[in-house]
């Protein structure tokens, strides 16, 4: 039934060159992690060397916590994580396929003083999904390269 819908599962990317650097090198968290999934979805080797492959610039990578909310005493009651990433992607021949694009996420998150440890770790988690989710955005935009 699912099939006469038009539904279809989104399945793995599919890229029209063979390599490809993520600089900065070595980068943050998500440099590391752009480099983790291109190399499980590229069917060649990645290469260090930008005269051979199609570069992906991570030119910012910006984590913030702003406070958002207040009790009546003043206190911190909710946070919102935010994660900026701007990325642009350069032909070796330094041609650019796509302009500096700017991805954000944000994740609200409430705050108790008496479970500040439990904060922290589901902290570290919304940033982590938020990190995921950005890498994913990357992967499908520089996917839809059609020609180089």
């Amino acid at each position: 039934m699912l099939g006469a819908c038009g539904f279809k599962l989104r399945g793995d990317e599919r890229f029209v060159f063979q390599a490809i650097t993520v600089t900065p090198a070595p980068g943050g968290a998500l440099a590391a992690e752009l480099r983790s999934a291109f190399a499980r979805t590229l069917p060649a080797q990645q290469t260090a060397d930008p005269q051979r492959a199609v570069v992906l610039d991570l030119l910012q990578e910006q984590r913030e916590k702003v406070v958002v909310g207040r009790g009546a005493a003043g206190q911190v009651r909710e946070y919102q994580l935010r994660i900026k990433a701007v990325f642009r992607v350069r032909s070796a021949n330094g041609d650019e396929l796509i302009a500096p694009t700017e991805i954000t996420q944000h994740r609200d998150i409430s705050f108790n003083e008496s479970a500040v440890l439990a904060k922290e770790a589901e902290e570290v988690i919304l940033y982590r999904d938020m990190q995921r989710d950005i890498v994913r955005q990357i992967l499908r935009r520089v996917a839809s390269i059609q020609a180089l």
